[in-house]
């Protein structure tokens, strides 16, 4: 019996990441060995294809050891610490900080210089999970003087709520941005709760002011795959453990079909979980590589010629 299996067309890296592989590949093809700043990407099976052509991934205490070398930047962006870290080691950069994240660092730079310094002054606030690379990235900009929002892990049945809140000082200006890979709903609904707040406290509503700051191709992402995770029967959602779009994108999955399964490698797909007639649906984060998408779907291909009893 055959499955029928369609792969997302919007699945895949986004132009960020793609952009630091291939940078991180052409500097391999000269060299043996090249260090990245942190894991590349957050999907393990590529981890461990660029592992295999020399990438070496460190950390902060291991660069500050380093002197005379090149290290990456990923697409996730650095604060200006590690710049000077790396004039001071003599190391050379190659820096990938995506072009949309490049943007985000230099608008909070911007905002705090002009409204968050001296009297009566505004508050950065950063929709973002703690001790995410970009995140660390961007209250680096400012010193970590910002207030970072995040969603919390709801119970069952509950609607997520929001952990920062209670630091902000509602009487005073607040200058509201995201993380690029952030759910854009939940954005919105952090913006909403934000505005009632100042209401209640009775403040100028034109207190806040909400940056536009989600990367549009993750945008585009959301509403694309709520249609695609509509059209299929079941859902084989691809992705590493440590990718925060990953657990956001299948939330949304989930949301709208409940067959919807999280895989990070074929060895988790179980056949128990397929009917009869199944339209199956892969799709994945924008950090899964499109060959790994690919090779998921080539193994339900060879897993439904099995004599498998389908459910």
């Amino acid at each position: 019996m055959q499955l029928k299996v369609e792969i997302d067309p919007g699945s895949g890296f986004c132009y960020g990441v793609i952009r630091a592989v291939e940078k991180a590949e052409l500097r391999l093809k000269r060299e043996k060995q090249l260090f990245s700043l942190g894991a590349i990407v957050h999907n393990n099976s590529e981890l461990d294809r660029l592992r295999k052509i020399g990438l070496e991934v460190i950390d902060l205490e291991r660069m500050r050891n380093l002197k005379d070398t090149t290290v990456l930047i990923r697409a996730h962006g650095e604060p200006p610490e590690i710049y000077r870290i790396a004039r001071q080691r003599n190391i050379e950069l190659i820096d990938c900080t995506c072009p949309v994240v490049l943007k985000l660092q230099e608008k909070i730079r911007t905002t705090y210089r002009q409204y968050c310094t001296g009297e009566g002054k505004g508050q950065i606030v950063i929709f973002g999970k703690t001790g995410h690379a970009e995140v660390n990235g961007l209250i680096g900009q400012v010193n970590s003087d910002a207030v970072i929002v995040d969603t919390t892990v709801p119970e069952k049945g509950e609607k997520a709520d929001f952990t920062g809140l209670d630091e902000l000082d509602f009487t005073r200006p607040i200058y509201l941005f995201s993380q690029t890979t952030k759910d854009p709903d939940e954005y919105g609904r952090i913006g909403n709760i934000i505005q009632e707040r100042i209401r209640l406290h009775g403040s100028n509503p034109e207190n806040l002011v909400i940056h536009n700051t989600i990367c549009r191709q993750v945008a585009q992402r959301h509403e694309n795959l709520t249609e695609f995770a509509k059209k299929h029967s079941i859902l084989l959602f691809v992705s590493g453990k440590e990718s925060s779009n990953g657990k956001v994108l299948y939330e949304l999955c989930k949301s709208v079909n409940r067959r919807s399964y999280h895989i990070q490698t074929t060895a988790q797909i179980r056949p128990e979980w397929f009917h009869e007639e199944d339209l199956v649906g892969i799709c994945g984060a924008t950090s899964t590589p499109k060959w790994q998408l690919e090779g998921v779907a080539a193994y339900l291909e060879t897993l439904s010629r099995q004599p498998i009893n389908f459910q």
